[in-house]
């Protein structure tokens, strides 16, 4: 069955965009549960936003410690420790972006739940700002060097930038070699050592509305990997969501 446009009519009047973004992490670990090695697991991960607020609570003067308050002046009187702070080298209005996430992780759970490989959905609030798009293609780099694949699937037509585009820009390569890779695409991407050398290996799968989805290699480790067929998991899920 074809891939859809879950972000304009007639897709969009049955159902949300968010609504499928939400579903479809579940739907990958699912489908992942038989295709795991013993050791294995999957789970979904789907956070709105990046804006927490923080509650620290401030001493009572009758709870706090003494020191706190108070210091020695040197003559066994005690006086009031007072500080000044100077005025702040830079100081400027910031709008942090709302980041979201949707994604599967894996973990090595014979090695502490290690983190081997994740999956991220790509939403409209990643692509929508410079400072989302940075911050997106940022943590992608992060996992890699940390030895964590990294798959990155792109279904959002409202908003036409290449992260994955971007990410290779990131890591200081050449853009060039994937120019023409259009602005719906799923990826796989790992970082592996090659003698004294690292180097980026990825696979790009372009998409388009009306075609089946690709099949996805995931690597668990240097010689291990699975395959992720998305086709059989986008329709399952379409078809609980009642998207024809």
């Amino acid at each position: 069955m074809p891939l859809r446009d879950h972000f304009h009519p007639p897709t969009s009047n049955i159902a949300s965009w968010e609504g499928f973004h939400a579903q479809w992490p579940a739907m990958i670990v699912l489908q992942l549960f038989n295709r795991l090695p013993a050791g294995y697991v999957s789970e979904p991960r789907v956070h709105l936003g990046s804006r927490i607020e923080i509650d620290i609570a401030t001493f009572k003067q009758d709870n706090a410690p003494e020191w706190l308050h108070t210091m020695n002046d040197g003559d066994g009187d005690v006086a009031t420790a007072v500080y000044a702070p100077p005025l702040p080298t830079l100081e400027v209005e910031i709008s942090l972006p709302d980041y979201d996430e949707y994604e599967v992780r894996i973990y090595d759970v014979q090695r502490g739940r290690q983190l081997v490989a994740a999956i991220e959905i790509v939403s409209p609030a990643n692509k929508d700002r410079p400072e989302s798009r940075n911050a997106f293609v940022a943590k992608c780099a992060a996992l890699l060097q940390k030895g964590v694949a990294v798959s990155i699937v792109d279904l959002v037509t409202s908003r036409h930038f290449n992260l994955y585009r971007e990410l290779i820009a990131f890591v200081g390569l050449s853009t060039e070699s994937v120019a023409t890779l259009p602005d719906l695409y799923a990826i796989s991407a790992r970082w592996v050592a090659q003698g004294e050398r690292t180097v980026l290996q990825s696979w790009a799968f372009p998409m388009t509305i009306g075609a089946a989805l690709p099949t996805l290699p995931i690597w668990l480790g240097r010689n291990l990997a699975i395959t992720l067929p998305l086709e059989s998991i986008y329709e399952p899920t379409c078809t609980a969501l009642h998207i024809p």
